[in-house]
């Protein structure tokens, strides 16, 4: 019988009838004294530091210690809010909000903060089991070594000085490891899968219609996206006529738009209820890939309608989308109109174009393919410093040379094995049951190929937003996956 604070009388008979005679005493549970220790613990702290800091420092706090609190009562909600969050604030620069992080890398802290804090109860209370390593994981953990580890080495062997720039990109992939396996920490039914799809959807759109605005130039939109989403204090992005939104980034809108098209086309197939619903929604994504002004963007939409016929073996779910498509095209004719005039420039091809083969031939490719630096790799930095352009670097505009250059053939090659591993295991759980797992393994089938593809052009791989939800995708269809015990046979049947 323990302390008498910590216990509660329960009549083992009829509720209503609680007498000395028939009244049981039943412990409260040690978690929940546990819990209220620790309430108590984090109030005395919290009055403790109120005069040392300011209001702001204060609240920030007092919000950080709720996140943390809340996920590790239910793990599923950290969940929720990187899925939600992370369209809508990742675009705001490194450091312009929070020091050193953007504010879903630190939301991103938050939530794995929150997740170790309820596997030390759990390991103190012997109910943690560590989940086996499995192929989808071990990709990407083989993709983050040869893409930062390894190329580290490679130039301190060689006597290349590691520079700041150097450790950013090689922490990039490491990013989104551990958003893997927060995601695949805290989702655990196909009720909580089906939920972050949902949640994904309506940020989603929330970018889109941001986007839409900003293409056609929406005073005030583009001065708020002026105002807290300039990239590197590049403030005419926000009016140059292409809906970068939230992202500040128009190519990672418009794969965020392809990406959630396929979670709403994976639904409309089995929920004929919330068709309309989804066929707006639709619109909206179709709509933001226009908007974005993007000629890869839209390529990658043609490509991901491709994909989504051919997993579901099936067109019919994505003829009703047509009319969304149609729609779209009408309404952003503006925007149309001004990315097409580009090709009547001397050359006849866009000065972007052209621009991006300059950087190649002059800025990449020569040190790439001299010396066999191709083998291994150059540095982990995918830019070099230009203070004649307005953001001081240009970028390697080719996802594939940005692999040799980071990581040489150890990169592509488990990059490729990425790919196939992730692509096969998400074709087989659409073609077994397209349950809200099943949604999702489509989606990460589609963003995966729409990558693969658009990496000759384009990075895609690392896009902000667009590249969180990709890794986030591959962990909610790896509950689809046969060797994982997650996910319990009755949840599991649940749609």
């Amino acid at each position: 019988m323990g302390p008498v604070g910590l216990q509660e009388l329960e009549p083992p008979g009829d509720p209503g009838l609680l007498t000395p005679m028939n009244a049981t005493i039943r412990p409260v549970p040690r978690r929940n004294a546990q819990i209220v220790a620790a309430t108590v613990c984090a109030a005395l702290l919290v009055g403790a530091v109120i005069p040392l800091v300011g209001p702001k420092l204060l609240v920030a706090g007092l919000l950080a210690c709720l996140v943390i609190g809340v996920v590790a009562v239910y793990p599923a909600f950290g969940a929720y809010l990187l899925v939600g969050v992370t369209p809508l604030v990742a675009g705001i620069d490194r450091g312009a909000a929070i020091p050193v992080l953007r504010p879903n890398e630190a939301l991103l802290g938050l939530v794995a903060a929150g997740l170790v804090c309820r596997l030390v109860f759990m390991a103190r209370t012997g109910s943690l089991r560590w989940p086996a390593p499995d192929a989808r994981s071990l990709s990407i953990l083989a993709m983050a070594i040869a893409a930062s580890i390894l190329p580290l080495l490679w130039m301190s062997f060689r006597g290349q000085r590691i520079e700041s720039d150097d450790i950013l990109y090689a922490l990039l992939p490491w990013k989104y490891f551990a958003l893997y396996l927060v995601i695949r920490a805290s989702v655990k039914t196909e009720e909580e899968v089906r939920v972050c799809l949902w949640v994904s959807m309506w940020s989603a759109a929330a970018v889109s219609l941001i986007s839409i605005l900003q293409s056609l130039g929406i005073g005030p939109v583009t001065h708020f996206l002026t105002a807290h989403y300039t990239d590197y204090g590049y403030a005419s992005f926000a009016s140059n006529g292409r809906g970068g939104s939230t992202l500040s980034l128009p190519i990672a809108v418009a794969d965020l738009m392809t990406f959630n098209l396929a979670i709403a086309v994976g639904f409309a197939t089995r929920d004929v209820r919330r068709r309309g619903l989804l066929i707006g929604l639709g619109l909206l994504f179709v709509a933001g890939v226009i908007a974005a002004a993007e000629f890869s963007g839209a390529i990658g939409l043609v490509i991901g309608v491709v994909i989504m016929a051919v997993a579901l073996r099936r067109l019919r779910p994505l003829a009703v989308f047509l009319p969304a498509f149609a729609v779209s095209v009408i309404g952003l004719r503006p925007v149309i109109a001004t990315r097409l005039s580009g090709f009547q420039s001397a050359s006849g091809i866009p000065d972007s174009w052209a621009g991006r083969w300059y950087n190649l031939t002059n800025y990449f490719w020569p040190v790439l393919f001299s010396h066999g630096n191709y083998v291994l790799g150059v540095r982990p930095a995918a830019r070099v410093v230009n203070l004649h352009r307005a953001a001081g670097y240009v970028w390697i505009e080719s996802g594939y040379t940005w692999l040799l250059w980071g990581g040489g053939i150890p990169l592509l090659a488990s990059f490729l094995c990425f790919l196939y591993v992730n692509i096969t295991r998400g074709l087989r759980i659409v073609h077994e049951n397209l349950d809200s797992i099943g949604v999702a393994a489509l989606a990460s089938v589609v963003a995966l190929g729409v990558v693969a593809c658009l990496m000759v052009l384009d990075p895609h791989l690392t896009y902000r937003g667009s590249a969180d939800l990709l890794f986030v995708l591959l962990a909610l269809a790896a509950l689809g996956d046969k060797k994982t015990n997650d996910v319990a046979p009755a949840a599991r049947s649940r749609s």
